[in-house]
């Protein structure tokens, strides 16, 4: 169904939120350059970085640069969705396998009350969540539309290039887009439909999952372009 040019479809809403979401992200993308994609905004910011040169202990790339990842946790902002998924009937050493992190972590999140912490997590480069992005779209793809037996960690070949990193990530995209506009109806309420090894796609209907893509598309690059505007303003701020 269309109303007034705009598709009112379950799949057609998720395209369209998906579509202006890249227009726009294309637009302040505009003019990156290698020197303000690799900016550490923060100290000890993650990035990429050469092999061997990684601040992190599972940083991971199948090439020279690879992308910093710390040990694994639950950040404060998902408490809510373990809950979700224990309530779903997500045993609790799923979960844990789901965010590879001990069972009794897991449990210690279950039974928290009140208000969570905030997280202290390390800021990021422009690099590092391009770099995340293209690693999840890239390893969604390949276990829901390719062949679901590549580790998804070494799919992306990071790059320190700003112009050449958002080429490969926009035709990714691109392959992405085209791939989930294919998706019938029943596949939408599949369980299972994508096999993502990382985090639960394999126990979600995909029309949750596109909407998790969608959500970590928007959210990420929403603070690309945030760093984008300290990245132009850095040199005029009084101290």
């Amino acid at each position: 169904m269309e109303f007034e040019g705009m598709r009112t479809d379950r799949l057609g809403l998720l395209l369209d939120q998906f579509d202006r979401a890249r227009e726009m992200a294309q637009v302040r993308l505009t003019g990156l350059r290698d020197e303000e994609y690799l900016w550490d905004p923060a100290p000890d910011s993650w990035s990429i970085r050469r092999r061997g040169e990684a601040a992190t202990p599972r940083a991971y790339g199948p090439g020279e640069w690879v992308l910093d990842l710390g040990a694994p946790d639950i950040p404060a902002n998902e408490y809510a969705e373990v809950a979700r998924q224990a309530a779903g009937g997500m045993t609790v050493a799923k979960i844990a396998v789901d965010w590879s992190v001990s069972v009794e972590r897991v449990e210690q999140i279950l039974v928290h009350t009140g208000a969570p912490e905030p997280d202290k997590t390390p800021v990021t480069t422009i690099a590092w969540r391009l770099g995340h992005l293209h690693s999840c779209f890239a390893g969604q793809w390949e276990w829901t539309f390719g062949e679901r037996r590549q580790e998804p960690k070494l799919l992306v070949d990071f790059t320190p290039s700003a112009s050449l990193a958002l080429e490969r990530l926009w035709a990714l995209i691109d392959r992405w887009r085209d791939s989930v506009a294919t998706v019938t109806d029943e596949q939408l309420d599949m369980v299972g439909f994508s096999q993502y090894p990382y985090g639960s796609d394999p126990d979600d209907l995909y029309i949750s999952v596109l909407a998790g893509a969608n959500l970590e598309f928007i959210h990420h690059m929403a603070e690309i372009a945030l760093l984008r505007d300290l990245w132009r303003t850095r040199s005029t701020t009084p101290a």
